[in-house]
């Protein structure tokens, strides 16, 4: 184990956790919400230091992340354990589980070895991912500050959860912010995410792009009966416009019934038909569908003349047609980080 940081300790010994919203007042002898932190005699410590579940050499298209570095490979690591109860979630096996619950032995890999995965496997950089970040801190910002000497990017795939002390010492080595964005209004956020209605999430990812200026992305999991709605998607949309800025990509992705959401339907075409209009009508300038095979809206277009200069097939780039960050047709900026 090793110690945590972001962390106070009170008369009492309880541990109060900063890494993420909920804040958790950890009592001697208890673990926080993630499962992941624990109180020994008023000193808090990690469990997952170096504790990885998963580790994969990805497209970063994969994240998704399209309009940061697209056609690149990302190293990905996860590890156990998060601060949120997604009832539908597809990586349950890792978030709702300790190290020493696993079927599999964790693999231990420090952020050093992390690092230099990344650098023998030719990435251009590397991501946390699969469980949510936050809880993960001792290990990702170590990791960060060594990618950032290697010359690799760095990114998070997340809920959202983590607070403006985790932001501020992450932000400086940190790329890029790929946030879930599930909902708009608090029982909708609370129905998916199981926890929280959702307020700090939106606060900090606005912190995270006006404060330390990281590459944001957004993806919202179309649930039917629960944030499908015209108010639901608009709010999203609106909001995303109105604190991120038109430039922001929005990701909408197909649910598929699984675990707790086993009992809903497949998001219907027609309804990411549907918001996807919303999103335009909103003033989004990209907007993507997902978890659609084949779907066209995959590709990147330039907002101003409507030429392609991104075009995929699934995870894989099969032409870039971007030159200085502008598309070649008509010079229109295209926003985001290209090489």
């Amino acid at each position: 184990m090793k110690e945590a940081l972001l962390y106070t300790t009170d008369a009492n010994e309880r541990a109060h956790c900063a890494v993420c919203i909920h804040r958790c007042a950890i009592a001697p002898g208890h673990c926080g919400m993630c499962g992941t932190r624990e109180n020994r005699a008023g000193r808090l410590y990690t469990h997952i230091y170096d504790q990885v579940s998963a580790v994969q050499l990805d497209p970063i298209e994969k994240k998704p992340l399209y309009h940061f570095f697209p056609g690149s490979q990302v190293l990905s690591l996860g590890t156990y354990g998060c601060s949120f109860r997604c009832p539908g979630c597809q990586n349950w096996e890792l978030s709702r589980r300790a190290p020493d619950e696993s079927d599999a032995t964790p693999r231990r890999i420090t952020p050093q070895q992390a690092v230099q995965m990344a650098v023998t496997t030719g990435a251009a950089g590397i991501c946390w991912t699969y469980n949510d970040p936050a809880i993960w801190i001792e290990h990702t910002l170590e990791a960060a500050r060594l990618a950032r000497e290697h010359g690799l990017y760095t990114a998070y795939v997340t809920n959202g959860t983590a607070t403006r002390e985790h932001l501020d010492l992450i932000g400086p080595y940190l790329d890029a912010y790929r946030v879930d964005i599930k909902a708009c209004t608090p029982e909708a956020y609370r129905a998916i995410s199981g926890v929280g209605d959702g307020t700090e999430i939106f606060a900090g990812v606005e912190y995270a792009k006006t404060r330390w200026g990281l590459h944001v992305e957004c993806v919202t999991n179309v649930t039917p009966t629960i944030n499908d709605s015209d108010e639901e998607l608009r709010g999203i949309a609106h909001w995303i416009v109105t604190h991120l800025g038109p430039d922001t990509p929005w990701h909408l992705t197909r649910f598929h019934p699984y675990e707790g959401f086993a009992h809903l339907p497949a998001t219907p075409l027609a309804t990411l038909d549907r918001v996807y209009l919303l999103g335009q009508e909103a003033g989004l300038r990209f907007l993507y569908v997902g978890n659609v095979s084949g779907d066209p809206r995959q590709h990147t277009h330039c907002p101003h003349c409507a030429a392609v200069v991104v075009r995929r097939q699934g995870f894989t780039v099969t032409a870039m047609d971007i030159a200085e960050g502008k598309c070649p047709h008509c010079a229109a900026v295209i926003a985001g980080r290209f090489v």
